[in-house]
């Protein structure tokens, strides 16, 4: 059995038959930079081919689960938008990986879940979140389509006329929002978080390994299928909003806000 593999901004920790991947940025919420996009993926094949686990953990570091993108580099992705196109690539392998995992893939969402980091919380199978958490997928604030996956899940859980009013405005959710909606499964109190994940996993561990992996396999056929039909034409759209003025004016203006917050 193989130990783990080390990651720059990830953490893998196996405990009995659970295997936890953990983002670990605490300082920029977890954000994706370029190497957090490369490294998950790369973890989430560990995870999948990982013969030491049956379950699987995905949550973050301190006190946000995954801000989504990193500022800086949208910014970088204004001035080179075929570094946009490289690492898009990436958001499909992403979510593909997920999708292909047979082993239940359980998200912890300890606090804020946007965008990118959304995306990834609700392709798990099983969601918990902390009451303090907030879940949203602000694409289209700075200008950007939300191509990267929230259009595939987003009207899975919630419907049409909901996942259109909520990406088309970026609107950030309260988890009590969001479980009323079904977008997550179980909204907790932050001291009862680990508590609650911890016990899902102990009965899906004393459980059929078997039966639970082949009925996963068998509901996400139907999820492939629409992944297959719309990563494609989603990223194309979002690589175009990448060149846009407006996304470049958005951008620009998000970071002279989070430069002026950092400052007071």
């Amino acid at each position: 059995m193989n130990a783990p593999p080390a990651f720059e901004t990830l953490l893998l920790n196996r405990d009995g038959r659970r295997l936890t991947i953990t983002m670990n940025r605490p300082d920029v919420l977890n954000a994706f930079g370029a190497t957090m996009h490369r490294e998950i993926v790369d973890a989430l094949t560990f995870a999948s081919s990982d013969e030491g686990s049956d379950v699987i953990v995905i949550t973050g570091a301190g006190r946000a689960f995954s801000a989504g993108g990193d500022i800086s580099r949208m910014q970088q992705f204004t001035k080179n938008p075929d570094e946009f196109d490289r690492e898009a690539k990436d958001a499909k392998r992403l979510v593909f990986t997920l999708l292909d995992i047979e082993k239940p893939v359980i998200a912890r969402i300890n606090g804020p879940a946007v965008g990118l980091g959304a995306t990834i919380a609700l392709f798990c199978d099983v969601t918990f979140a902390s009451e303090n958490a907030r879940i949203g997928d602000p694409h289209v604030s700075i200008g950007l389509v939300a191509g990267d996956g929230g259009a595939i899940i987003w009207p899975q859980l919630v419907g049409f006329h909901r996942a259109k009013e909520y990406l088309m405005t970026g609107e950030i959710l309260s988890a009590a929002r969001a479980a009323e909606i079904g977008l997550v499964n179980h909204v907790l109190p932050e001291g009862e978080l680990d508590a609650a994940v911890d016990a899902f996993c102990a009965r899906l561990l004393e459980g059929a390994t078997r039966a639970i992996r082949w009925t996963k396999v068998t509901m996400n056929i139907e999820l492939k299928r629409l992944a297959h039909t719309l990563m494609d034409p989603g990223i194309a759209y979002e690589a175009l909003s990448v060149r846009s003025e407006e996304h470049r004016k958005r951008v620009e203006a998000f970071a002279k806000r989070a430069a002026e917050k950092k400052k007071s």
